[in-house]
């Protein structure tokens, strides 16, 4: 099999130079052979070669000023440089190599050493675009193998997160509602600019992920309080508020104390506060106001939501138009005032099939 010939591009304003290093190249390589720099400008715009052989002492244009205008742009900025120069002062070796030439060679040139040094740079260049696929391969398996590993973990959450709603009748429902309606509320909290220093770290996506552990605690709370029909008295309503902190202590054991994890931060979050209220008379904490971090205020307003419109063992689902007037009687109260505003705009959204 035959592999076609690589491009070397010798640029000199001298004739014979041009010549002999033509004949010392042709052999293994196609060689191009350019008199002036700016000739060799015109050149690139048409053929890019594996390499250039660059003369520094040229009229008009010497070879320094040529590699600075080939370095300032993308398509030519990698092009592997070697100067060719009578000249042997280690200065003018110097500024060559710091203006980002690979390699010096001295005229009048010897046509084997001319050979070997081409040879090697070019085997240089070769390994580094391997070396670079590689990386970039290598940067693919890992987050193609990343994203399996977060799909599977997602699966994980949501499934056990599914069980523990069953208990109660909704049978996962809730979680999905939720989520899709935490979307869309926080899209439009971050439009209405609330918070604005805060929403701008959010990661949407992982806060969705996460909202599906907010009633995870609800697995240390009994069978008869889940699925009692009627209205829980005071004890049982006591032992229902607890499902919060046994929720936070469930995340809190998934917790790594070496590692951040933004996903437990945003599901403990969730967790803690989606039951405090905006007047301090929410659990378990009695929080009020700001002190009720924002997504625990935005993930109160859309479980209330969910819990109005949907049927349980205790009640019947109430009309979207019903919910949403509690909710919003429920301002400055249960809720926060401008969040609630907002939630007005993203609730047109909610009633829609999803």
């Amino acid at each position: 099999m035959e592999y076609p010939r690589k491009l070397i591009m010798l640029v000199d304003d001298n004739r014979t130079n041009l010549l002999a290093g033509k004949t010392a190249l042709s052999e293994d390589y196609t060689v191009l052979t350019v008199p002036s720099a700016s000739k060799m400008l015109q050149a690139l715009e048409w053929r890019k070669p594996e390499l250039i052989l660059l003369d520094v002492d040229m009229p008009e244009m010497d070879g320094f000023e040529a590699i600075n205008i080939l370095k300032e742009h993308r398509e030519t900025r990698d092009i592997p440089i070697i100067f060719l120069t009578a000249m042997e002062e280690s200065t003018y070796e110097l500024k060559g190599l710091q203006l980002g030439a690979v390699d010096y060679i001295t005229k009048p040139f010897s046509p084997p050493l001319l050979r070997k040094r081409v040879a090697l740079h070019l085997l240089l260049e070769n390994q580094k675009r391997e070396l670079k696929n590689y990386n970039e391969n290598l940067q693919d398996m890992v987050e193609t193998k990343t994203k399996t590993i977060v799909k599977l973990q997602n699966k994980i959450l949501a499934a056990m997160a599914e069980m523990v709603e069953s208990r109660d009748g909704s049978t996962g429902v809730h979680i999905a509602n939720t989520q899709r309606y935490l979307r869309t509320f926080l899209n439009e909290v971050i439009k209405a600019k609330i918070c604005t220093e805060q929403s701008s770290t959010w990661d949407v996506d992982l806060l969705i992920q996460s909202s599906q552990l907010h009633d995870v605690g609800k697995i240390g709370i009994s069978d008869d309080i889940l699925k009692k029909p009627g209205r829980l008295n005071h004890e049982e309503f006591t032992e229902m508020q607890q499902h919060v902190r046994v929720g936070v202590g469930f995340i809190e054991r998934l917790e790594d104390g070496e590692e951040d994890s933004r996903f437990l931060q945003y599901a403990k979050i969730f967790t803690a506060f989606h039951h405090e209220k905006w007047d301090g008379s929410g659990y378990p904490y009695g929080l009020a106001g700001e002190d009720i971090p924002m997504l625990g205020r935005i993930m109160a307003i859309v479980d209330e939501y969910d819990a109005l419109t949907s049927a349980r063992p205790y009640k019947k689902a109430l009309s979207h138009e019903d919910a949403v007037a509690i909710i919003l009687a429920g301002m400055g109260t249960s809720f926060d005032p401008s969040l609630a505003e907002v939630f007005v705009k993203a609730a047109q959204a909610f009633a829609q099939t999803p």
